[in-house]
């Protein structure tokens, strides 16, 4: 049978056949159950460490002739997995061992690894016999140990033992397992407690305090990086504390220990298998006068920010479990803190933080795309500042006839009847609308009878040869003609005419019909096809860069993809506010007309000042209203 097929059966042994492996026991077995001292180190285990270690010591006692052995666990069943018990205590493992572990980790399955002894020159061969530890179809470490090499039977008793032995291990990590929760919730707890806080010192403050009584602790310590070493800037159960001690010099030199080699750091190490330096842990705890001491790196997006510091006066070491909950504290709590503590800043800090943090994403390696945006908006402004073109001050436009003649009424009245209203083209002589002329045409009338009347008795006086009625009646004729001369002129001014060729701009009178005007009333506004100028808004920020002269282009709403060139010609003085700014109306006449134009269409209209700087046509604006507002808050 081979050594796989009876490593196979080792799992599936009968009573009679564990008997029998008893009946063999060699004298060495034997006294290991009188081993007092190796079964008090087991039952006394308080830690991880110390059980795995004494759980070991027991197992290579009992299967005897021993070289090496090793335990490895993970935590919660997953990577990484380390080592936490070696025996002989103090020594590393062997090659084969280390292989035959993470063949069984491999396969998950009882492994036997031989081969011969690193550096040996007598051909010696050893054994690496391997066990996983699986809890629930999960994989949470292996147990390996190293003999020199045995007999099939041997072998087969070995990983027997191994096999038996994990039970006590299975039942660490249950224990562990249900020990996780309540150790989330706790965490989660200290995690809220730290959130309730705005401020970061009351929030640290809280957390370290809380966690300093549910870990037993001496005090814990927040510190957060500065300047490239750690500053402390809490200390539990001491609301102020003078930060230039002693004692707190050789927390922040502990803690810079821990970041400089961003791994957590227990002293005094407990597994003897600690890869990282603890001078400044230990000078702390002489200093301090502690027992134990564990510091944990603050991390945030893969980069150290800060560390968190636990001390024991007691004897009670930190251990695994402890250690792992510190851990998960530190890794919720400490983004937290570092937030709030920036939030804490002046707001001028916070700017410069900032800016050194893009400095140093541009100068660092990554950040591809802050790079190119970074030289994309260097790239522009260098040639915004080196390269001119034309600056054009833009204003809203609109058109007006160069010459626009009102219709007024000549008399009071009442509106007759109306032919035209605003928009309608018009000739010259049309009649735009008439007044009522009945009270004119009577008052004709009744002139004309007094005239026929003074005619005949004047015929009739100088019949008789009266020359004073002839004279009498004389002067009444002509004042009858005059009247009718009046009359006749005030009806050729009810009706009211177009005084030129052009479009009516206001009046509409269509609906107003019969209703009475007064003498001077505007009824219409006349505007001629031919000839326009254009009205400007300009900003009272660029009127001052305006002169007459200057030239521009017009583009009008009703007219899309047809530009107009227009010649400033006069600026008016007066400003007016719209819109909550004051501007100024520059008057400009066009270079050419077009029989489509209309008085009152609106548009943009640019006026040409000359060449610019571009990124000083861009800025400027803006500029200006820095300075103005500097200067009307500067005493």
């Amino acid at each position: 049978m081979s050594i796989e097929e009876q490593i196979n059966r080792a799992g599936h042994s009968s009573p009679s056949d564990t008997a029998q492996v008893f009946e063999n026991d060699t004298a060495s077995e034997q006294a290991l159950y009188t081993s007092k001292e190796a079964w008090s180190h087991f039952g006394q285990s308080a830690t991880t460490e110390s059980f795995s270690a004494a759980w070991l010591d027991l197992q290579c006692r009992f299967i005897g002739e021993v070289t090496h052995g090793v335990v490895v666990l993970g935590i919660g069943g997953k990577a990484p997995y380390r080592p936490i018990a070696y025996w002989p205590v103090g020594e590393l493992g062997s090659p084969v061992l280390a292989a035959s572990a993470e063949l069984a980790m491999a396969e998950r399955r009882g492994v036997v690894r031989t081969a011969k002894a690193a550096g040996s020159d007598d051909g010696e061969e050893f054994d690496g016999i391997a066990f996983p530890v699986i809890v629930d179809d999960a994989l949470h470490g292996v147990v390996a140990v190293e003999t020199t090499h045995r007999d099939t039977e041997r072998l087969t008793r070995i990983m027997r033992q191994l096999q038996w032995g994990c039970g006590w291990l299975e039942a660490l990590v249950r224990r562990k397992t249900f020990t996780s929760r309540d150790d989330m919730a706790s965490i989660l707890e200290l995690t809220a407690l730290t959130l309730e806080h705005e401020r970061f010192q009351a929030a640290g403050m809280a957390m370290a305090t809380e966690l300093a009584n549910r870990l037993g602790c001496e005090w814990v310590a927040v510190g957060l990086l500065r300047s490239g070493h750690a500053r402390v800037d809490v200390l539990s159960h001491s609301a102020s504390f003078e930060k230039r001690t002693n004692l707190i010099r050789a927390i922040g030199s502990a803690m810079d220990e821990a970041m400089e080699q961003q791994m957590t750091l227990v002293w005094p190490s407990q597994s003897g298998d600690s890869l990282g330096m603890t001078h400044a842990h230990a000078k702390l705890a002489e200093q301090a006068g502690i027992r134990g001491a564990l510091t944990i790196p603050l991390v945030e997006d893969e980069e150290v920010i800060g560390a968190l510091t636990l001390a024991r006066a007691s004897d009670v070491p930190f251990d695994t479990i402890s250690t792992e909950y510190c851990n998960h504290v530190a890794a919720l709590a400490g983004p937290i803190l570092d937030g709030k503590q920036k939030n804490d800043r002046w707001l001028i800090v916070k700017a410069l933080d900032s800016a050194r943090d893009l400095v140093r994403d541009l100068l660092g390696p990554g950040h591809v795309g802050l790079k190119l945006a970074a030289a994309i908006f260097f790239s522009v402004t260098a040639y915004l500042s080196l390269a001119s073109g034309d600056y054009r001050i833009s204003a809203d436009a609109w058109l007006e006839g160069t010459v626009q003649r009102s219709v007024t009424a000549p008399m009071d009245g009442y509106i007759e009847h109306a032919n035209f209203r605003a928009g309608d083209l018009v000739d010259a002589g049309a009649v735009l609308c008439a007044l009522e002329d009945k009270d004119l045409s009577l008052e004709r009338t009744k002139w004309s009878i007094r005239k026929e009347q003074r005619s005949r008795e004047y015929h009739k006086a100088l019949a008789e040869g009266d020359r004073a009625q002839v004279r009498i009646l004389d002067a009444q004729i002509k004042q009858a003609e005059a009247e009718i001369t009046l009359i006749d002129e005030q009806l050729a001014r009810t009706k009211l005419t177009a005084p030129f060729d052009g479009i009516i701009v206001t009046g509409d009178l269509s609906q107003s019909l019969g209703s009475p005007v007064k003498r001077g009333d505007v009824l219409f506004e006349v505007a001629p096809l031919n000839s326009y100028r254009v009205s400007l808004r300009v900003d009272e920020r660029s009127v001052s860069q305006v002169a007459v002269g200057l030239t521009g282009k017009l583009a009008l709403a009703g007219l899309p993809g047809e530009v107009l060139l227009f010649t400033v010609s006069k600026i008016t003085p007066v400003s007016q506010a719209e819109e909550g700014q004051n501007t100024f109306e520059v008057e400009a006449s066009l270079d050419e007309s077009s029989p489509v134009l209309r008085p009152g269409m609106e548009g943009v209209g640019k006026i040409q000042v000359g060449e610019r700087k571009r990124i000083w046509i861009w800025t400027h604006k803006m500029i200006y209203w820095i300075r103005y507002w500097m200067w009307s808050w500067w005493p």
